[in-house]
């Protein structure tokens, strides 16, 4: 049963690739973006801006893979005494993206390990490692055409419970907006 259903789910990409009408000019490109969220929850952070910069290949007309990075910055906020410190996002991660048609609505995913960097403390006034990072996973959903990528999106780091504080636990995740300018590569 297991078979069937991933053989269903590999024929239903590559059918989904073969009837999108994506230009076959552009398989290869650099995806250039930016990013701006909400922290959620907001036990220590308030907000992230970032940058993504990522590597794409279509393997189908609608299906694509490749790696991402970037960087996000999440800034801190005082919470029940806490004076909690700002803390920066690098992923190296994974992407997939699908396509059901040539300009339009398109999702997907990156998957990968978020390296946590700045202050080594949760909080300036609190003696807490932080910790080092964790799975990383960043769905989204958008619109896109040849040139352009706009889209909503989840960013999480899951760091277990490294990193809490007393009455709070350390979170490194938010719920944004973005958009990212895609440079062909050629075929």
């Amino acid at each position: 049963m297991k078979m069937l259903k991933q053989t269903m789910a590999t024929a239903a990409i590559l059918a989904a690739g073969v009837l999108s009408a994506q230009s076959a000019e552009m398989n290869n490109m650099i995806k250039v973006g930016a990013t701006v969220g909400v922290a959620v929850p907001q036990d220590n952070l308030s907000m992230a801006v970032g940058v993504d910069v990522a590597y794409q290949n279509l393997i189908t007309p609608g299906f694509g893979l490749g790696i991402a990075t970037g960087y996000t910055h999440y800034f801190g906020k005082e919470n029940g005494g806490y004076d909690n410190n700002d803390v920066g996002v690098v992923p190296v991660a994974a992407l997939f993206r699908i396509y059901p048609k040539q300009t339009g609505f398109y999702f997907g995913a990156d998957l990968g390990y978020g390296f946590l960097v700045g202050n080594d403390r949760v909080a300036s006034n609190y003696v807490a490692d932080r910790p080092s990072g964790g799975f990383y996973l960043k769905p989204e959903i958008g619109y896109h055409n040849r040139d352009w990528n706009f889209f909503v999106q989840y960013q999480k780091v899951f760091t277990g419970s490294t990193g809490d504080v007393v009455n709070q636990d350390y979170n490194v995740g938010s719920i944004g907006a973005g958009f990212s300018y895609n440079l062909p590569l050629g075929k």
